[in-house]
């Protein structure tokens, strides 16, 4: 019974989202329920101590990546940026090619260390000037970034610096470079049939005379008539806010130790900052305000007029886009310390293969807490011991695990009350009715790569 009710409350909460309803809302509702008929006396002190301890984490640490991230998106429609890059690259590979540049340049993004949700806000400026004049329609957009973005350079490629690469590292004592063939060949896997599948829909859609959409909602402010800067100047914020975040990655670990005492006059005792937990935020922060501070030094004059308005609307899809994914980080929170999520987990432990019983437990609870990073946690916190030794006994490479691991945490991670799904909606405005079916599409692919990876494995013996 309790894994019916933990499995009720997920499913409550992918209802909401998908009929549009609020996940601010209805994540504690669905949680606390869950809860009430579990221990009804803990309702109260699980949503103040869990739910909400974990979501103003979240918020603590990721809002100001939020905020700078929505910036710079806006500056970039606003400076003309994202109208000077969608203009070249159409003359270069003309107005029928947008699904697969999005896809590159958001991989190339992710695969630059620049965090997932950055990507969205920066991307869907051009990405929506580009279906736009491609006649490609807008429904299509939020599955075409969630390829590029969410999939193969998040957790497949090798030396990805994303979280999803690295948390492996911890059980397996294995580096990001783990596997280098099966991520490579994995990735591969999951690009050419995610972009065969969106380009076989934008053909359907052309046939059918759909063009990009009348009902449009969250559309780039590009003035008109404005002086369109060069290609190259456009991209360079683009390109820094990757250089940036890589070299401060590096950098800030040798200006800091792992822990610094804060020490300010009007404090009573120093406060102890663990850097080492922080520096992909600041490296990303760093990053993204040296992004914006090129576009508004190189386009102040164009972007003046409407900065001020430009600024409060990014700045309040920021807060948006932060509420709606901390709401999920505490659902699954909740979700996570049920009996049923426990019973569940422990169920799992029986399957023989380790590559296989991998795979399937880190999808299941990557798609029950909605997270990627967090399902692979609980997972390998209460498994890697019995995944090593099973993979010893079977004459299996770390490695493999690593990646087997890694790639399955970013498969049903994308369920309708996904975090970052919500986001890169709210981003794009389009709701989970118009454009959920193809965001669920990439995410099969996703689920079959990892079986995909663990077949080429044993029929090859490629690592």
């Amino acid at each position: 019974m309790s894994i019916v009710i933990a499995l009720a409350a997920l499913g409550l909460l992918m209802l909401a989202a998908y009929r549009g309803y609020s996940v601010i809302v209805f994540a504690p509702l669905a949680a606390l329920a869950a809860v009430l008929l579990t221990e009804p006396a803990a309702v109260a002190p699980a949503f103040s101590g869990l739910f909400m301890d974990k979501m103003v984490g979240f918020i603590k640490l990721y809002f100001p990546v939020f905020m700078l991230g929505a910036l710079f998106g806006k500056l970039i429609e606003l400076s003309g940026f994202s109208r000077a890059i969608v203009e070249a690259v159409v003359k270069l590979l003309g107005r029928e090619r947008a699904i697969p540049v999005i896809v590159i340049v958001c991989a190339l993004l992710t695969y630059g260390g620049v965090s997932l949700f950055v990507v969205v806000f920066a991307v869907y400026p051009f990405a929506a000037e580009m279906f736009r004049q491609g006649g490609i329609p807008k429904r299509l957009m939020p599955a075409t970034i969630a390829l590029g973005a969410f999939t193969f350079t998040m957790d497949a490629m090798p030396g990805s610096p994303q979280i999803q690469n690295i948390i492996p590292t911890t059980f397996f004592n294995t580096t990001s470079w783990a596997a280098p063939w099966l991520g490579t060949l994995g990735s591969l896997f999951v690009f050419i049939l995610g972009v065969v599948y969106l380009e076989r829909c934008r053909r359907r859609a052309k046939a059918a005379g759909e063009g990009y959409g009348n009902i449009l909602r969250n559309e780039p402010e590009t003035p008109e008539h404005i002086a369109l800067p060069h290609p190259l100047l456009a991209l360079s914020p683009l390109v820094l806010v990757g250089v940036v975040n890589l070299l401060f990655t590096y950098w800030i670990p040798t200006w800091y130790p792992g822990h610094y005492p804060l020490r300010l006059p009007g404090l009573p005792a120093p406060i102890d900052v663990d850097v080492s937990k922080l520096v992909g935020i600041w490296a990303v922060l760093a990053a993204l305000l040296s992004g914006i501070l090129v576009v508004l030094i190189t386009s102040f004059r164009v972007v003046k007029a409407r900065l001020a308005d430009g600024s409060k609307t990014a700045v309040a899809g920021a807060m948006l886009a932060t509420l709606n994914t901390a709401s999920e980080y505490g659902f699954g929170a909740i979700i996570a310390a049920l009996p049923g999520f426990i019973l569940l987990a422990d169920a799992l432990r029986v399957i023989p293969n380790p590559l296989i019983n991998q795979a399937i437990t880190i999808n299941l609870l990557a798609g029950i807490t909605g997270s990627s990073s967090g399902g692979m946690s609980i997972a390998l916190a209460a498994m890697a011991d019995q995944f090593i030794s099973a993979a010893h006994a079977a004459h299996i490479p770390l490695e493999v695990l690593h990646r087997v691991a890694s790639m399955a945490a970013g498969g049903m991670d994308t369920l309708p009350h996904n975090g970052a799904v919500i986001t890169l909606l709210a981003v794009t405005g389009l709701t989970h009715r118009e454009a959920y079916k193809n965001i669920f599409v990439m995410t099969l692919i996703k689920i079959a790569a990892s079986f995909f990876v663990i077949a080429l494995f044993y029929t090859t013996g490629l690592v």
